[in-house]
């Protein structure tokens, strides 16, 4: 090949557009589990997304904000399928609840990262009033905060009484004649 040749070679440009960078975005799991969590937050008549016996009892245990628990996603290159087990609120329409989860985990997914939801499977695992899933929610942790606070309260008021005591007392000496 000639120099002249080979220097033609080297000189052909390629059209580039900028908009048209080549890439991809790949989602962990994690990340469209919290997305569906905290985008089901905002469904009236869901209680909880259980998140099977241990999940569920550590948040007994210990307060807990992981609004992943109980959500299973399979998460594809364009696809997303979800899987639920859920608590609903009893005397609730519960076709319709879940026809709400599925619309605003659509939608949260689809505006957050434009994939797709094409499967949202949900089995419900159990049915409770407001009032009993509130009872059952309070945690080990909040217990034990709670009886700390009760007795740091007690102890503090004993510590007063004793206090108004001594302070009694030791008036009741300064007042008392000396010698009789």
């Amino acid at each position: 090949m000639t120099n002249t040749l080979q220097n033609e070679l080297n000189n052909i440009t390629v059209p580039h557009e900028s908009n048209e960078m080549r890439g991809s975005i790949t989602y962990e799991n994690r990340v469209v589990e919290k997305i569906v969590g905290k985008a089901l937050e905002t469904v009236p008549g869901l209680l909880s997304v259980s998140g099977g016996f241990f999940s569920n009892l550590k948040n007994k245990t210990v307060n807990s904000n992981n609004v992943t628990d109980g959500v299973n996603v399979e998460v594809g290159q364009k696809e997303v399928a979800v899987d639920l087990d859920i608590v609903v609120e009893y005397g609730k329409d519960i076709p319709d609840i879940v026809d709400q989860m599925k619309s605003v985990i659509s939608n949260a997914v689809a505006d957050m990262t434009h994939l797709e939801v094409v499967e949202v499977n949900v089995n419900v695992v159990d049915t409770k009033t407001r009032a009993e899933h509130e009872a059952e929610s309070v945690t080990v942790q909040d217990k034990l905060t709670g009886a700390a606070k009760a007795t740091g309260e007690f102890t503090s008021k004993q510590a007063s009484n004793i206090k108004t005591a001594v302070d009694n007392g030791a008036e009741a000496l300064s007042t008392e004649p000396r010698v009789n």
